[in-house]
């Protein structure tokens, strides 16, 4: 860390313009502006809630048909970017300097990122996601038992069954692999860099240092830790949205416990409760650790599936999924002249601003934990390790399911709702309800991780980057998220999902922008680093 930095740290420090009513520490414009805003969109919507549910219903698509090609383009970059640093100089630069070790293990740190950054998604979509490409818009097999040939040029000839579940595979892992897993790198890199390698605060502002020079302790910084707020909130929201959806679903699958309004404000209640204890233990008392009997849990499912399953059809279709996703990247990644939009808007544009709103508060997770690992092995480990583990899941549950529905075309799974999927297709297995419930069980565990390191994330960035802020401010962000992720469910209706989607694109549109320039300041930063070692 120069000289200059230490200074400019100091004097932000100093400067900042913290209040401390009720024993809190506010970093005052970003946590006054956020907070007020969240507060009196979620009054709004519950006052106004017909005309909150019609804007809501027009505004995902209205992002999404207009911006597909700028966030298709940006997904590109992030991956090439990371991919680059893993072959550059830069890539021997380790995140603490030279002599730093690592904080946590292997199986500790793997853990916590893939928890934070995947676990409800991966719930949610693991069977619903390879079943829908494989039966609708990517080609192949249709419903109803006719051909679709849209995209028969990445593979999937008229009638050929093989091809076709192998593009369904190709494109459920483009949206879970390399890139999602490249746009938290950027982020986490970013943040972990300028902290312990310069001591700077741990907060977005830093990572732009190399631009913006002192001007990042002023209003621009506060106008980038205010977006990285809102997108946090609002994509945290969203997957809080679809793990409630998933497990009222189970609750009621199994015991008919019914899904309104009042099981899902008990519901989120209930969890935020649980996620408010394990935000007061702090991070290795309750992240770290619910994390890691999530990983216990989410690995025994899996290796249940294999292993009780078509176990000889998973392995096949990870091998055959995975060279078809490596094989067909290019045209799957291609952000202009797509025969199928309803792929690339209605499906890639969304997953990508979902990533990119998640990407601070995953970005600053993962930055936390990773102190002593150098570049490269950071890269690699956060994008491959990731990307090859979302292969074998989907595999197992989406080639599950799939070869259910080849085997009888009126297979329950075939016809389920989006969030009973996973349930109907354990209904064929040994112990069903004891399945479920582990399902059940999954989801609810990672509600939990999400809204307690979510919560420890939007608190260090509203509290100027400390890490050490009251425990008061997180229970306040932790009340809001399940807060927030009620009220829109609530408002949507039928449509309540749809809710949640149209806020986090309309989060993750403005931040894409941010991370685009995040890579060209960690650039120059990494560049001048490197020429230490």
């Amino acid at each position: 860390m120069s000289e200059n930095e230490t200074e400019l740290q100091t004097d932000y420090e100093i400067g900042q313009d913290n209040i401390t009513p009720f024993g809190l520490d506010i970093h005052n414009p970003v946590f006054l502006i956020s907070g007020l805003t969240i507060v009196a969109f979620v009054l709004y919507t519950l006052m106004f809630q017909e005309q909150a549910g019609e804007f809501f219903g027009w505004l995902r698509p209205a992002i999404t048909s207009t911006f597909d090609w700028f966030f298709l383009s940006a997904g590109n970059l992030f991956v090439l970017f990371g991919l680059l640093l893993i072959v550059l100089p830069v890539g021997k630069v380790r995140l603490g300097g030279k002599d730093a070790t690592p904080d946590f293990s292997y199986p500790g740190w793997f853990a916590m990122l893939f928890a934070a950054g995947m676990g409800i998604g991966l719930m949610f979509f693991g069977v619903s996601e390879p079943l829908s490409h494989y039966a609708s818009s990517m080609g192949g097999v249709a419903a109803e038992g006719g051909v679709r040939t849209d995209w028969a040029p990445l593979g999937a000839a008229a009638g050929d069954v093989a091809a076709s579940t192998d593009l369904a595979m190709a494109a459920t892992i483009f949206h879970w692999g390399l890139h999602p897993w490249a746009i938290y790198a950027v982020v986490a890199l970013a943040l972990a860099f300028f902290a312990f390698n310069h001591g700077l605060p741990l907060t977005l502002r830093s990572a732009f240092y190399p631009i913006l020079g002192e001007r990042v302790w002023g209003w621009w910084g506060h106008i980038i830790d205010t977006l990285a707020v809102f997108a946090t909130l609002f994509g945290l929201a969203t997957s809080l949205g679809f793990g409630t959806t998933q497990a009222l679903a189970g609750f009621n699958f199994l015991y008919g416990w019914g899904t309104g309004a009042g099981a899902i404000v008990i519901l989120i209640s209930v969890i935020t409760a649980i996620a408010l204890i394990s935000v007061l233990r702090g991070l290795d008392g309750g992240v770290k650790v619910l994390s890691e009997i999530n990983m216990v849990l989410a690995l025994l499912l899996l290796l249940f599936i294999i292993l009780v399953g078509p176990t000889a059809e998973i392995f096949s279709l990870a091998v055959s999924g995975g060279v078809s996703y490596l094989k067909d990247l290019v045209p799957l990644s291609m952000p202009f002249g797509r025969e199928d939009v309803n792929f690339s808007q209605g499906w890639t544009s969304f997953y990508w601003a979902w990533w990119i709103s998640w990407s601070p508060f995953v970005g600053m997770f993962i930055a936390r934990v990773s102190r002593g690992r150098t570049v490269r092995e950071f890269v690699i480990c956060v994008i491959l390790i990731p990307t090859l583990l979302c292969t074998i899941w989907m595999a197992a549950f989406g080639g599950t399911a799939i070869t259910q529905v080849i085997a009888d075309a009126a297979a329950p799974v075939a016809s389920a709702a989006q969030e009973l999927k996973l349930f109907t297709m354990v209904e064929v297995f040994p112990m069903t309800g004891l399945l479920s419930m582990v399902g059940i069980i999954l989801v609810l565990v990672f509600f939990v991780t999400s809204s307690d390191s979510g919560s420890l994330v939007i608190d260090t960035i509203t509290a100027g980057g400390k890490t050490d802020a009251p425990k008061g401010q997180r229970v306040f962000w932790c009340t809001f998220e399940g807060l927030v992720a009620a009220v829109l469910l609530l408002v949507g209706g039928s449509e309540a999902l749809s809710a949640l989607q149209a806020m986090t694109v309309s989060t993750g549109l403005p931040f894409t922008i941010v991370l685009l320039a995040m890579c060209w300041s960690t650039w120059k930063g990494l560049s001048a680093e490197s020429k230490n070692y």
